[in-house]
């Protein structure tokens, strides 16, 4: 079954995942980790696409993004592994792909779940068991996020402006819910969406991109599809009765 075109909104916020081939890390030493952010800050400035969020770890990466265009997030994406993995191959002495497979993506509805991604992707060093708080992980965006460590690959997005009317409050704001862990089914959700490529958010939200990208959004039911029967023609002039 050929696969379907991935879901791209230009001024929407998206989430990535890009996994290490096989599950094998794609980053060793704090100098990869270095240079795949620098590569990833000139390609997000190059392709015109805003970082929102971000976490590198050991073998995947998240990225909460919004491009200014349909093509801004694929070419980023591709600009990276040209020239990372071409470093990454040759400082360890390995050849090949260093991917498995085409990043993953979703669109997010910012006003329902745009702040739950962010603090997902935050909080994914505390899940993995690496440090029990997030801002004991140097390679995400959360330090950013709560103003220890102003970071210029993020863009802060509108939403994240919200929280709070200084810089102190919104920092504050933003602590307090990275440090509420999801539920499971909340991170069900998100990575569901993001593996299966499906939009997430409510069912006007999705009935909103249908009729703006005129495409597909949801699953199709299973079974095979509803054959309507033909109308039969009245023969008379009277109009048929309705039941």
């Amino acid at each position: 079954m050929a696969r379907l075109p991935r879901l791209v909104i230009p001024n929407q916020p998206h989430h990535l995942i890009q996994r290490g081939v096989d599950r094998q890390a794609i980053f060793r030493e704090t100098e990869d980790y270095v240079n795949f952010l620098g590569r990833l800050r000139d390609a997000a400035r190059q392709f015109k696409v805003a970082i929102h969020g971000y976490v590198l770890m050991t073998n995947h990466i998240h990225l909460l993004a919004t491009p200014s265009d349909l093509e801004g997030l694929a070419r980023m994406m591709q600009w990276v592994g040209r020239h990372y993995v071409p470093y990454f191959n040759q400082k360890y002495a390995r050849e090949g792909t260093l991917w498995q497979g085409r990043y993953r993506a979703t669109v997010i509805d910012s006003e329902r779940y745009f702040m739950l991604c962010s603090c997902y992707i935050d909080q994914n060093p505390v899940r993995a068991g690496i440090t029990s708080t997030p801002g004991e992980y140097p390679w995400s965006s959360y330090l950013h996020h709560v103003g220890v460590k102003p970071d210029p690959l993020v863009t802060d997005h509108a939403l994240y402006w919200a929280l709070g009317n200084t810089p102190f409050d919104r920092e504050a704001a933003y602590k307090e819910m990275a440090e509420q862990a999801l539920t499971s089914e909340q991170s069900k959700q998100l990575m569901d969406a993001t593996n299966k490529g499906w939009p997430l958010g409510s069912d006007v939200f999705k009935a909103k991109l249908e009729k703006q990208g005129a495409v597909r959004v949801r699953p199709a039911r299973r079974g095979r599809p509803f054959k309507a029967q033909p109308e039969v023609a009245e023969e008379s002039a009277a109009p048929a009765i309705k039941k």
